[in-house]
């Protein structure tokens, strides 16, 4: 066990360090167990004085050797309010040594641990009246069974909460003296968590009265003035925005192509939005997107940008183009690892404030652009004297482009050029300042996201940059997070060194992106890799009793419960991308054991998506593409042809969310696609259109394809 102490040169750096003492000039900082661990969130409380222990036998079996309770504490490095925690409580002594006396204390990273997250998140809610959110705070029985939760608490007694020196000595006298009844609550609890947590099957038949159901609900909860879903705090929901546009793809529901592009262009203009650099922050506390929760997160730059895609399909606006690349080029920039992986998120806070990294005094505007160019970007960006937000201001842009021509009169194209040049130099202004933190863990699921996003972009826009950022990516996943067996890991750090068994999400996300990377440059491997993968993911997870997948591997260790992922949370249902990324390779492949698993999957889960649509926004989308009907595309011809450049073109720059394309040249084998078996060239490029492998007559050159598509 490593000594709680450190002793410390006075210059060398005490990064996270509480408060040292000086013992004969030399700094003495407590040094626990966390500091060995590869999680940024749990190495910012190394320096804690709790003796805290990462999540392992070592700490549950000292919970029961000692006849202690737990306190499990979960975060995550970009959580405001658990740095708030953490420098209020768990740097102060007093409260460290009731911890340390009564307790045996565990912090976990939710990303790194999303199986605890959600199961004790769920007793969090369970306890405190459906609310919830991190810091997570949960008192355990040494059988882990939760018998008091909460959220944040501060270090006395203040806001009508509880402070936490008083709860500790609190629990600690319960446990000592009604220490039965403790245990027999946490093992009521317990129980009533893993029957609430079973989400059984409601077996049915999936069929178009579910999205009948689902706009019904979008509707009620659609913000039909500021966009969005519900009010304050607003979410994006880009799952929910990409089931829209399908449902009015289908013809029957022609408002919601309105409510999409108008939540869309507010939160793109709004201060959700980056508007010097790009990216999209977590979410709004207020309903018109002004004033963002200003960490960022990868998953959320992942799964925005397909919504834009393909909302500029649907319409041909180029704003939404314009944003997808805004975006995506700051993950290039901001967010990728040299190996290639993706990092996962940005703090929201900096020097200690929440926000100082991205707002602006009118000051800073003027001294830095110069009066001309300041007051029209001012007037743009909604600039004023005293700020729109805690006396600072905000970026963001009321109107459009072309209403900000007309009112400056002046063409868009020239104010477009200003503006730009008014951010590079505000850009080059704030590099200087000092950045929000940045987790750099590398997460299977939120790459193979971010993956499918760059993947889907560079072929609707003919983008190598992105196609070539995503193989990368793809390379590194496959290389470094891979057990020689095959399994994914969960998580590594920028050099691949990958630990914790991968969930249901890192298989599912991972395959549906390796399709969505195949059909971007028809590179066949990446097609095997994903078979492998479907095959693992359907043996260590799936439930052949009642259908369905469960969230944790068929050997994971045991828990609380083994849950089955149905809803979307901030990412989508880990069961719904399996069942689409299943459909989409059965499609390619031919491969009819995937199409019924997948077909099995929405039919043992059809009640659950009835009695809740807007909860199940990824298994919407499987029924969607489940119902089709399904395009298969089959293209033979020359790589590099501007005959098949063109026949691409027109498939991709259509919305198409029922299409698989399948290619390879006249002289390559079809190497297990089962699209491409028989296909044959007759020209230059070769389309064949069929659904079920049953094709049409050959498409002959790029002309005839252009046309047949049109129709």
């Amino acid at each position: 066990m490593l000594s709680p102490y450190l002793f410390a040169h006075p210059q060398w750096p005490l990064e996270q360090a509480v408060a040292p003492r000086t013992i004969g000039g030399f700094a003495v900082v407590h040094v626990n167990r966390l500091a060995q661990e590869s999680s940024l969130y749990l190495r910012q409380h190394a320096h804690n004085p709790i003796d805290w222990y990462p999540w392992g036998q070592e700490a549950l079996q000292r919970a029961k050797e000692l006849d202690r309770p737990i306190f499990l504490s979960i975060g995550y490095s970009a959580c405001h309010w658990c740095h708030v925690m953490a420098h209020e409580s768990f740097e102060d002594e007093r409260i460290a040594d009731i911890l340390n006396r009564h307790f045996v204390s565990i912090k976990v990273d939710r990303e790194e641990r999303p199986d605890l997250d959600t199961i004790y998140m769920a007793a969090v809610q369970a306890l405190n009246q459906g609310q919830g959110g991190w810091p997570m705070s949960v008192f355990l029985t040494p059988d882990l069974e939760p018998f008091y939760a909460g959220t944040y608490f501060p270090p006395d007694n203040r806001y009508g909460r509880p402070g936490f020196g008083f709860l500790l000595t609190k629990i600690a006298e319960a446990w000592e003296q009604r220490r039965d009844e403790l245990r027999q609550s946490g093992r009521y609890i317990a129980e009533a968590l893993r029957e609430s947590m079973n989400v059984p099957p409601q077996p049915g038949e999936p069929d178009a009265r579910l999205f009948d159901s689902a706009v019904q609900m979008f509707r009620r909860a659609f913000d039909p003035v500021h966009g969005g879903l519900g009010r304050a705090p607003k979410f994006p929901r880009p799952i929910d925005l990409r089931l829209m546009l399908r449902l009015h793809q289908r013809g029957q529901h022609g408002d919601l192509l309105g409510m999409v592009r108008l939540t869309l262009d507010k939160m793109a203009r709004g201060g959700i939005y980056d508007q010097i650099a790009g990216g999209f922050h977590r979410y709004s506390t207020d309903e018109r997107w002004l004033v963002p929760h200003f960490e960022k997160m990868l998953y959320d730059n992942a799964l925005l940008p397909p919504a834009y895609v393909e909302t500029y399909q649907l319409t041909g606006d180029p704003f939404y183009k314009q944003i997808a690349q805004e975006t995506l080029d700051w993950v290039l920039r901001d967010m990728t690892a040299p190996t290639g992986g993706f990092y996962s998120t940005l703090d929201a806070d900096s020097e200690g404030e929440e926000g100082k990294f991205y707002v602006w005094s009118e000051k800073e505007i003027d001294d830095i652009l110069g009066p001309d160019l300041a007051e029209t970007f001012k007037y743009v960006y909604d600039v004023s004297p005293g700020g729109n937000w805690e006396g600072h201001n905000i970026l963001n842009c009321p109107k459009t482009l072309e209403q900000n021509a007309r009112l400056l009169q002046r063409s868009a194209e020239e104010l477009a050029r200003q503006l730009q040049m008014a951010k590079s130099r505000l850009e080059a202004e704030r590099a200087k300042r000092v950045r929000p933190g940045r987790d750099e863990k590398i997460l299977t699921s939120w790459n193979a996201l971010m993956i499918a996003a760059l993947a889907q972009a560079g072929a609707v826009f003919d983008e190598s940059l992105y196609i070539e950022a995503a193989r990368r990516a793809a390379d590194f996943l496959l290389t470094h997070l891979r057990t020689p067996q095959g399994r994914l890991w969960h998580t590594a750090d920028e050099r691949g060194r990958a630990k914790l068994p991968a969930y249901l999400d890192d298989y599912a996300y991972l395959v549906d992106a390796l399709v969505t990377l195949y059909e971007a440059d028809f590179d066949p491997r990446w097609l095997a890799e994903a078979v492998r993968l479907a095959e693992l993911m359907i043996d260590l997870f799936g439930d052949r009793a009642e259908g369905g997948f469960f969230y944790t591997a068929k050997d994971h260790e045991a828990l609380l419960a083994r849950t089955k992922e149905v809803h979307d949370s901030s990412t989508p249902s880990s069961m719904g991308m399996a069942v689409l990324g299943l459909q989409r390779l059965a499609a390619l492949t031919g491969r009819d054991d995937f199409r019924d698993r997948a077909e099995a999957t929405l039919r043992a889960y059809q009640g659950a998506i009835a009695e809740a649509p807007l909860a199940c926004g990824t298994l919407l989308l499987g029924v969607d593409f489940w119902l089709g009907p399904v395009q298969e595309f089959a293209i033979v011809g020359g790589r590099q042809d501007n005959e098949t450049r063109r026949v691409l073109r027109a498939i991709r720059q259509v919305f198409r969310p029922h299409a698989v394309v399948a290619f390879r040249e006249p002289t390559e084998p079809a190497d297990g696609i089962g699209l491409l078996q028989g296909k044959e060239a007759h020209g230059p490029v070769t389309t064949y259109i069929c659904r079920r492998f049953a094709c049409e007559a050959p498409l002959v050159g790029a002309a005839a394809a252009e046309e047949a598509l049109k129709a």
